[in-house]
């Protein structure tokens, strides 16, 4: 499945997110260590921060490897506040730019690891509980994870913390479909995330917080999130897991 990162803590280069460590997000494009079946992810990327207090994104439908452009680029781009996501698509979605995450709305950054299963047979209801949000085109992206990512945005609009606005998606889709949720999300302050049938793990430390797929190097003190759990982040109140 898809592999993704969230940094919040004292500003650095999006090269030394992406690129750094023995087991780095770029590696897990080529070689991840704890997947549901998908070898590579090499379907496109993307990495979200923020700049003056808004949300910026750079999006690509290819495989990070490949992009020597954006590794020199990635250098000279700094942020306290990061979300970024490797893609393997799902069979049946298109390998197009559009469905690359993280998705963005507003202040909100967005990714979801995994797949809905029969999602032709739920996406109507889905798409229904979301609501129409016609200004967000991430929000009619041709993939699955496209109406999870409306519906978190219509939870945080009616007021929703950014952790119960990703744990409501979380009990809506598990309603209608089985699946792997693991979603993460930021408000640029904060950081949020779920697990639901694939592996997450947080790292403290350094005034940082980590939250990652997989960890990135052979710290100890990264540590393995149970299934079905939602994790908070933020630094002054540090990480909090409770259970879904």
């Amino acid at each position: 499945m898809c592999r993704h990162l969230g940094y919040l803590g004292p500003e650095r280069t999006l090269h030394s997110l992406v690129y750094e460590g023995e087991h780095s997000l770029e590696t897990q494009s080529y070689a991840p260590r704890m997947t549901q079946g998908a070898l590579l992810n090499a379907d496109g990327y993307g990495v979200g921060w923020y700049q003056d207090g808004e949300a910026v994104r750079f999006r690509r439908a290819q495989p990070i490897w490949t992009d020597q452009s954006f590794r020199e680029v990635a250098g000279a781009v700094r942020a306290s506040c990061a979300v970024a996501a490797l893609r393997s698509a799902t069979v049946g979605f298109p390998v197009d730019e559009s469905c690359a995450q993280p998705f963005r709305a507003g202040p909100w950054l967005f990714s979801h690891n995994g797949r809905i299963e029969g999602y032709g047979g739920v996406e109507s209801k889905l798409r229904e509980l979301a609501g129409e949000i016609a200004e967000i085109p991430d929000a009619r992206a041709p993939v699955d994870s496209a109406p999870l990512f409306a519906l978190a945005v219509r939870n945080w609009r009616e007021g929703a913390p950014l952790g119960e606005g990703l744990a409501a998606v979380v009990t809506a889709i598990t309603a209608l479909a089985p699946g792997r949720y693991n979603l993460l999300a930021s408000d640029g302050a904060s950081l949020a995330a779920t697990t639901w049938g694939d592996s997450l793990f947080v790292r403290e430390g350094g005034d940082a917080i980590q939250i990652a797929s997989e960890p990135l190097d052979g710290d100890p003190a990264w540590r393995r999130v149970p299934d079905r759990s939602l994790v908070t982040a933020g630094l002054a109140a540090g990480v909090r897991i409770s259970r879904l």
